[in-house]
């Protein structure tokens, strides 16, 4: 079996490339971003390119599977360059996709995609997916599940499988997240148990999150049966203010809502840190999911807690780790610091 794997570079396509390379049934897996890694992994080849512009059919031809993970979180402020990318390109993806004759296609959506849903019970799969209005991010995810809706009705030949995970974490992603996330202010060196004295307690912010790995397996596992149409992926516990409070060794702090959306806006619009206020929508609005169809259709269980997710990730960021990818490369501190605020937090990929 050979697998293309467009985005392959980044948080959940390093993970996807950990898990396929140690299924015997994946004889070659290329691995497609746009600036080459010096990772190398079993069974795995590099191929330069770019979702929005260059020619995708001649990489896809000869594939059994293309798992498309190709997104851009930054620039945020350059809503251009980011739809041209998550939207057209995706797109452009699901057309070479079809040309070349690829008879599975599985796709990294989220819970982002999802319309506004409650937090005190879980949804399943057939909750709208027509996004959070205010985030770039949620708009795109809804539109590009609006074009693979599309895509289906088209050509139901071909196998499509949606992924919609919660908030993905891993150690070695850590560099990665907080350059996208937080920006070049984060005292990472204080981001740690017992040293974090309070969190926010923000009505309906409760959210899911879920380990890399275990976000590879699921892709994995989507790969190599026969399940179509969209599958929500997350771990226990729900992460909420008083599980991250017992988890961090913190206080709860009663926070209103608006008071959190308008510090996000005031510490971007000053450009302090590169994340958009939308953030803060989607966070508050999104449902919380059922993993149930994951569990029994696609035999997947996480083997990590939301939890424990969280404190690896937390750990990470305290020791600057990162993996020998462009996205993830490693470092907190000195120049890749100056390279971020130069950048302009938000206004450039990095």
């Amino acid at each position: 079996m050979r697998v293309v794997v467009v985005g392959a570079s980044g948080n959940v396509g390093t993970s996807v490339l950990r898990s396929l390379a140690a299924e015997p049934a994946v004889d070659s897996v290329l691995g497609v971003c746009r600036r080459l890694p010096g990772l190398r992994l079993a069974k795995v080849e590099w191929q330069s390119a770019d979702v929005a512009s260059s020619p995708l059919e001649p990489l896809f031809a000869g594939a059994d599977a293309v798992v498309h993970l190709a997104w851009l979180i930054q620039p945020g402020r350059d809503q251009q360059t980011v739809r041209a990318v998550n939207v057209d390109g995706s797109e452009r993806v699901f057309r070479a996709v079809v040309a070349a004759g690829v008879p599975t296609l599985v796709y990294a959506s989220s819970v982002g995609a999802y319309g506004r849903g409650p937090k005190h019970l879980r949804v399943d799969e057939g909750w709208p997916a027509s996004g959070i209005p205010t985030s770039f991010y949620s708009r795109h995810k809804a539109e590009v599940e609006t074009l693979l809706d599309r895509l289906e009705a088209e050509r139901p030949e071909l196998r499509v499988v949606r992924l919609r995970p919660g908030l993905i974490f891993k150690r070695d992603a850590a560099s990665g997240i907080r350059r996208l996330f937080a920006g070049p202010l984060l005292p990472t060196a204080l981001v740690r148990r017992g040293l974090i004295a309070a969190v926010p307690d923000v009505p309906r912010l409760a959210f899911q999150a879920v380990h890399s790995h275990d976000v590879g397996e699921a892709y994995r596992l989507a790969l190599m049966g026969d399940a179509r149409g969209a599958f929500n992926i997350a771990a226990e516990p729900v992460l909420d203010a008083r599980e991250l409070a017992r988890a961090l060794r913190a206080r709860p702090v009663p926070v209103p809502a608006k008071a959190l959306r308008a510090g996000a806006a005031l510490s971007y619009a000053l450009r302090l840190q590169p994340s958009e206020p939308g953030w803060v929508d989607m966070g508050l609005g999104v449902p919380l999911m059922d993993t149930t169809r994951a569990r029994d259709e696609l035999g997947w269980t996480p083997r990590s807690s939301a939890t424990d997710a969280l404190l690896e990730l937390l750990d990470g960021l305290r020791h600057g780790a990162g993996i020998d990818t462009p996205p993830l490369e490693p470092g907190s501190a000195g120049p890749l610091r100056l390279r971020e605020f130069a950048s302009g937090l938000g206004a450039r990929t990095g």
